[in-house]
């Protein structure tokens, strides 16, 4: 009998902020990630998900401002590419303003979460990912 989706077990985190990349990264693991890879900016992140002898990841999660290559260009080049659009991200940012919420969604964020400043608006936030993951997540067909 199929099932719903499992919970995202393999998540890209792309932050370049060290503490908030160990908060994020506990959070999303006591909610069921198991392989978790972090990077610092997006070109990392490109580099890693073109790379074949990576697994592809269930889950982005996306911080917007970062050095090299921010996270708006990487949404960007990620929904556009054929092979990677159908990865859902998840853009988790200080930034509240209108403009980047926007801008995230009409580039095809999948949800927009600010980063909270106490811990129980972070699990709150962790929460709504998770959710959001479980309700809206597709597979891309296997070959």
């Amino acid at each position: 009998m199929p099932t719903g989706p499992a919970r995202p077990s393999r998540v890209l985190l792309i932050e370049d902020d060290a503490g908030d990349a160990v908060l994020i990264g506990e959070a999303l693991n006591e909610r069921g990630a198991r392989d978790l890879i972090q990077v610092t900016d997006g070109i990392a992140a490109l580099e890693h998900l073109r790379d074949p002898a990576s697994a592809r990841p269930d889950l982005i999660v996306l911080d917007l401002n970062m050095p090299r290559m921010n996270g708006r260009e990487l949404l960007r080049i990620l929904k556009s590419d054929e092979s990677l659009r159908t990865i859902p991200v998840v853009v988790l940012t200080t930034s509240s303003s209108p403009h980047d919420i926007s801008d995230a969604y009409s580039n095809h964020a999948n949800a927009y979460v600010t980063k909270p400043v106490n811990l129980e608006a972070f699990e709150r936030a962790v929460r709504s990912i998770d959710a959001f993951y479980l309700d809206t997540a597709t597979r891309p067909p296997r070959h």
